[in-house]
Parts: C-alpha cells; structure tokens; sequence
C-alpha cells in the first residue's frame, strides 16, 4: 500500500510530466539497453507514448516492463530548478481514441528523412521518482513556474 508520501511523489511526477511533451522511453533490445524518445499525454493516471514505428523500438517495450523518464534540465536554469521524473511499468500497445488523439497533438511529418508512421503505447505505472536540482538554501521545489 503507498504512502503519503509516494502518493504526494507521484502526483508531483505526473504535474511535472504534463509539463513537457516529450521524454524518453528506456528498455533492452537484443539484449542492450537503449532509450527512444516518445511522444506523451497522461490520460487517467496512465501515459500514453506515441513513437515513431519505423524504428521497431516500440516492439521491445510492448509487453515488457520499461522505464519512461522527461526532464526539464535542457530548459531551466538552476537557479529556477531543475526536475527529472521517471515512471516504471508495464508497456502495451493501443488504439487511441479521437479524444486521446486531439491530446496529442500533430506530429512530425518526417523521422530521419521517413515518413513519420507513428504507434501508440501506454504505460501503466507501477513506480514514480521525482527528482529536483536546486541552489541555494531551498531543499524543494516550492513554486515552479
């Protein structure tokens, strides 16, 4: 049973997520780690990835546990704080609905000079991490922009 505390971690996870539109998707193929980067909307408490499908990446993740993780680090300064969330569960794929769809939003015409072919998976989380980079004498992050 979760905590106050990994219940608080993981509502702040999900805020921070929402905060950004893309992250990465971290799994093993053939044995080797590697990470992908994913589209991604929260939908009920679960995280919906669009990937492009031209690659096979979303073969290994549909089925296995993976790790999905965003960040803020290339935007923020430290001054104004810094994030890295992570979300850990099991990967399937799905058939989003026209609701789900509009979330996403358009994506790319085209991937590494490929037509742009995407999939989409949800992940249903089974642990979120939330950590913060910070000067200064705040411990936290109070007041995010």
């Amino acid at each position: 049973m979760p905590t106050d505390d990994q219940e608080q971690d993981e509502r702040l996870a999900f805020e921070l997520l929402g905060r950004t539109d893309y992250g990465r998707v971290a799994t093993s193929m053939r044995a080797l780690p590697f990470l992908a980067a994913a589209r991604h909307v929260v939908v009920d408490g679960r995280i919906l990835l669009r990937m492009h499908k031209g690659y096979g990446y979303h073969e290994a993740c549909i089925g296995s546990v993976i790790a999905y993780g965003a960040d803020n680090l290339g935007a923020e300064t430290a001054r104004t704080g810094q994030w890295t969330v992570q979300f850990v569960g099991l990967c399937e794929v799905i058939e989003p609905t026209n609701d789900e769809l509009e979330l996403f939003g358009p994506g790319p015409h085209y991937v590494d000079g490929e037509l742009y072919d995407p999939v989409y998976l949800r992940l249903e989380p089974q642990l979120a991490t939330v950590h913060t980079l910070r000067r200064g004498r705040d411990r936290q992050l109070q007041h995010l922009p």
